[in-house]
């Protein structure tokens, strides 16, 4: 007999298509449902850990400065002065002070994909800043590759097995063939020219695209030129993708906007009704005709 276990965090961003679906299947009650508390990315007395309750209650994060704390804020007076502080954060600060990776182990995650802050824009100028491209360089749909740029899929591609959110390193270009190689995570795969839209720099990318990945250390702007995106399920998305360091950079006028206006508007799919409805017909169904129809006897 098969069984379907779906697993997910209801707190996080809903899909960006059309309804909610965990939140619905949860909501009708229909199914049994679990919850796990105990936390395995983070250590028990992180402050990453601390803040993400504060903002899931709808709270602000506490951001007073600790020499040695895991989760810092940032404050930049506008986007370029944003722009500034992410590619030195990247670049040099985070690397210096921590020693991680600036290509490999930092992940900028953006509410946007547009604007100055937002995932585009940022992936050129932290392409320029970590890995400028030489003379073997490949361009194709707007975008320039170069060996050593971090890449992401954005499609399921079944027969290379490699999927929308994977993360890689590109690892050869032949700029006359147009075609490129990309390591995800030691295993190697190959790009002709007219698979290139398959791929996007990745130095940043979008809080949406990030569900279901963990880094070892996020850095995300957050402004008020991101005021449509100011959902409290946004920043709690982000902070909780991070194992060892959050930093947010931005102002603390959008943080609070985001933290205390409560989560994404409510999407009417009504699918929590009908499963709900579903359940009650199954119910009612084993329990026989004779339970369903029994007759009331008058005395």
């Amino acid at each position: 007999k098969a069984a379907l276990f779906l697993v997910g965090d209801v707190d996080q961003l809903p899909s960006v298509g059309p309804g909610q679906v965990l939140a619905d299947i949860i909501a009708s009650e229909a199914v049994p449902v679990v919850r796990l508390t105990e936390i395995f990315r983070q250590l028990a007395a992180s402050r990453i850990v601390a803040n993400a309750h504060r903002i899931n209650r709808g709270e602000m994060p506490g951001l007073d400065p600790v020499e040695e704390g895991d989760f810092y804020f940032v404050e930049a007076a506008n986007a370029e002065d944003g722009v500034r502080k992410i590619l030195a954060l990247v670049k040099e600060r985070i690397p210096k002070r921590f020693g991680f990776n600036p290509v490999r182990e930092i992940q900028v995650l953006c509410p946007m994909n547009r604007g100055g802050l937002g995932a585009r824009s940022l992936n050129l100028e932290l392409q320029q800043a970590l890995n400028p491209p030489g003379e073997a360089r490949i361009e194709r749909f707007g975008q320039v590759f170069g060996a050593g740029d971090k890449v992401m899929q954005i499609e399921n591609d079944y027969e290379r097995d490699v999927y929308n959110g994977d993360l890689g390193i590109v690892t050869g270009i032949d700029p006359e063939a147009g075609e490129l190689s990309v390591d995800f995570d030691g295993r190697a795969v190959s790009y002709e020219s007219g698979e290139l839209d398959e791929l996007v720099l990745a130095y940043a990318t979008t809080i949406h695209k990030s569900q279901g990945s963990e880094y070892t250390a996020v850095v995300m702007p957050l402004t008020m030129q991101h005021y449509p995106m100011l959902q409290r399920n946004l920043v709690y998305t982000a902070v909780t993708r991070s194992k060892r360091l959050v930093v947010i950079v931005g102002q603390k006028r959008a943080l609070a906007m985001a933290v205390r206006g409560g989560q994404q508007k409510r999407r009417w799919s009504k699918l929590r009704e009908r499963l709900a409805e579903a359940a009650q017909n199954e119910t009612a169904g084993h329990a026989g005709p004779a339970a369903r129809s029994t007759p009331r006897i008058s005395t």
